[in-house]
């Protein structure tokens, strides 16, 4: 008995250590200041390690900012006439669901060229 019970374990421990552990980060874009003017998302993203299976949480007030998933060349002119998708619900999650780079910006007034507008790049 004691022998089978010892395989189980051991057979259990196997198993455990040959699985990926998958630990996967809520990132507040922002942190305390949530999705809003006079924040530097450059420097907020600087040394995170964004990887699949990670949430971006875009918290705002609904009333002055929005969110637009946009390309990388409407990224850097802040052209917000055609975007991937656009979001005002003043929470919104991003499911970074695959590998590669993603753009955000505040598609109101000057936001944008005003710096609000994050890059992110995701890693397996």
């Amino acid at each position: 008995m004691n022998k089978a019970l010892a395989l189980v374990a051991s057979s259990f421990l196997i198993l455990l250590l040959a699985s990926p552990t998958v630990f996967a980060t809520d990132y507040t874009v922002g942190d305390a200041s949530g999705w809003t003017l006079e924040v530097n998302y450059t420097k907020w993203a600087t040394g995170k390690e964004f990887k699949v299976g990670d949430t971006l949480t875009f918290k705002y007030s609904p009333s002055f900012h929005q969110l637009d998933e946009v390309c990388e060349s409407d990224f850097n002119s802040c052209n917000s006439s055609k975007p991937i998708q656009n979001y005002k619900d003043g929470n919104t999650k991003i499911a970074l669901s695959k590998a590669g780079r993603f753009f955000f910006f505040c598609p109101i007034g000057n936001h944008c060229s005003r710096a609000m507008k994050l890059a992110v790049t995701v890693c397996v």
